[in-house]
């Protein structure tokens, strides 16, 4: 069985490059965005599944069943708080600290596309390589794609099929245009259930590679998201300093 060896201070000194630190990285605001998007997505997924195609059949008339409407009503719920939670996230990327905004996909930017052809370079060899405490730009490029250009996606055309069940009322003044500009009520539709799958692509294709990373690189990729703790050793990189 492995002992667990008292620190040695001397050791430390001589030879830091092999003990890793522990710093603060995501701030609580992050964490709850990430947490609200983990329960909010599969919740919408699903009930957005069954308002597309719906599979149930209630025994009875169906003036005596609510199961569409119940379904909807937890799609539109689950909708909003997802909403807000996005709407937050992107305050909280110019009031939080760099690591709310690293990962940012600097594209006019050589040192970033540099950095981002040595990140996917070490993925693919199954080396620990260049580490960035937050974000590198190959997770911020993915994140930038698919977490937020297809959240705006799902929140635009989201809410102009919401605001079809009340033409001229306010959500029709304000989103409304989505509709002919996409060309009619059935593209939206369709933009919006691609854009969901997108979503699971994403989700599947991130789980695996924070399982795959934390397990690998022993950085708590997945602890961090609980307690905002992330270990690093030297050589990583502290911080992507915003605009620098």
């Amino acid at each position: 069985m492995a002992a667990v060896q008292p620190l040695d201070p001397d050791d430390v000194a001589l030879r830091p490059h092999r003990y890793f630190r522990q710093k603060y990285v995501w701030e609580w605001p992050v964490r709850i965005y990430h947490w609200v998007n983990a329960i909010c997505i599969p919740v919408l997924f699903l009930t957005g599944l069954y308002i597309a195609t719906p599979i149930l059949a209630p025994a009875g008339e169906a003036y005596g069943n609510f199961v569409m409407g119940r379904f909807r009503q937890v799609h539109f719920a689950f909708a909003f708080i997802f909403l807000v939670s996005f709407i937050f996230r992107m305050y909280w990327f110019w009031v939080g600290n760099n690591y709310a905004r690293s990962g940012f996909p600097f594209m006019w930017r050589a040192s970033w596309w540099r950095d981002l052809a040595r990140q996917a370079g070490d993925y693919l060899r199954f080396e620990r390589g260049h580490v960035h405490l937050g974000h590198n730009a190959l997770a911020g490029l993915a994140y930038t794609l698919f977490a937020i250009g297809l959240g705006w996606v799902q929140v635009f055309t989201g809410l102009a099929m919401y605001s079809e069940s009340n033409p001229g009322g306010f959500w029709d003044s304000l989103v409304g245009w989505v509709i002919p500009l996409l060309g009619g009520s059935f593209r939206v539709h369709m933009w919006h259930h691609l854009s969901a799958w997108g979503f699971i692509v994403f989700a599947i294709l991130h789980i695996y590679i924070v399982i795959y990373d934390g397990q690998l690189f022993k950085k708590g990729l997945v602890s961090s998201m609980i307690s905002g703790m992330k270990f690093y050793q030297d050589g990583d990189i502290d911080h992507d300093t915003w605009l620098s």
